[in-house]
Formats: structure tokens, sequence, C-alpha cells
């Protein structure tokens, strides 16, 4: 009896040998399978990424510009040639990402896609015009575009290079 024990035991130690986890992986699926496309000056490390909701409370009451790597869904893309996106601030508000020297995403990009962002977060004034051109580029009504009568000061962020999730 003890002998069938033992050797049932030596068999199941031989079988979870065989069903370790590849050794690179460490348990976790590689992060770099994940990532897509990359676009922009500036090359992104994904590991430097925050939250949204961190990066917003980090940049709460400053007035300076901030840097910052952000982990987001993109919310909405540039319909004409990709050259911003908006981002849900996690309270059904959003913020824009305009990227710098006007590179550009694929404008048929999904919204919903996961991104890496890395950029500098700044307070600005949009003007009306500013705001009617981004509402056309949306592919927004001119009825949306003449709704806008007011500049507003709002959170911008100006993206030097984001990755785009598979």
């Amino acid at each position: 009896m003890k002998r069938t024990i033992a050797l049932i035991c030596a068999g199941l130690l031989v079988i979870s040998c065989n069903m370790s986890e590849d050794p690179t992986t460490d348990g976790k699926e590689n992060s770099e399978s994940k990532l897509g496309e990359s676009y922009g000056e500036y090359e992104v490390n994904p590991e430097e990424a925050v939250s949204v909701e961190k990066m917003l409370a980090m940049f709460e009451g400053q007035s300076e510009e901030m840097e910052f790597t952000f982990e987001s869904e993109l919310n909405e893309i540039c319909a004409k040639a990709g050259c911003w996106v908006n981002i849900d601030k996690g309270n059904g508000e959003t913020f824009m990402v305009r990227f710098k020297d006007h590179f550009t995403i694929p404008p048929d990009t999904d919204p919903g896609t996961g991104a890496f962002i890395h950029g500098v977060a700044f307070w600005d004034t949009v003007s009306v015009d500013l705001q009617r051109h981004f509402i056309e580029d949306a592919g927004g009504s001119e009825e949306e575009q003449m709704a806008i009568t007011e500049p507003k000061y709002a959170l911008g962020f100006t993206g030097d290079g984001i990755v785009l999730k598979k």
C-alpha cells in the first residue's frame, strides 16, 4: 500500500512539473503581445502609464504643464485625419488629446481601442472657431457647429506619442 501511494505521488509530481508555466511569462501574458502600432516622435513606455483618473487627480489644481503617460480607451477619433482623440474622464465628460506636430493615427481606429499616450497636460482656452473645427472634424453638423458661441476653459493634452493596443 505504501508503495502504491509513493508511486501515485511520484506520478503527480512528474505531471505537475510538465504543467509548469513558461518561465519567460512569469504567469502573466506578455504585455508586448498586446501592443499594436506606435505613432508620434516619443517612444511610449506602457510600464510608466497611470490611469486617467490618477492623472486627473495628480493634475488637479496645477497651473503649470505636467508630463504624463496614461492608459485609456479612445472615446472618439478625428474622422478626417486621426489628428486628435477624445478621452473619457470617467465621469461622462471628455478631454481632447491633440497630437504634437500634427502626427496622426488611422482615422478608422475604432472607438474603444485601448491606448497608452504620452504628452503634456495643461489648462487651455479653446476658441469658438477651434471648437467648431473639432466638431467638423468629428463629422458634426452645421447646426452643432453653430451652437458653439463661447470659448471654453478646459483641460488640454498634447500627445507626442501613442501606442494602440491590439
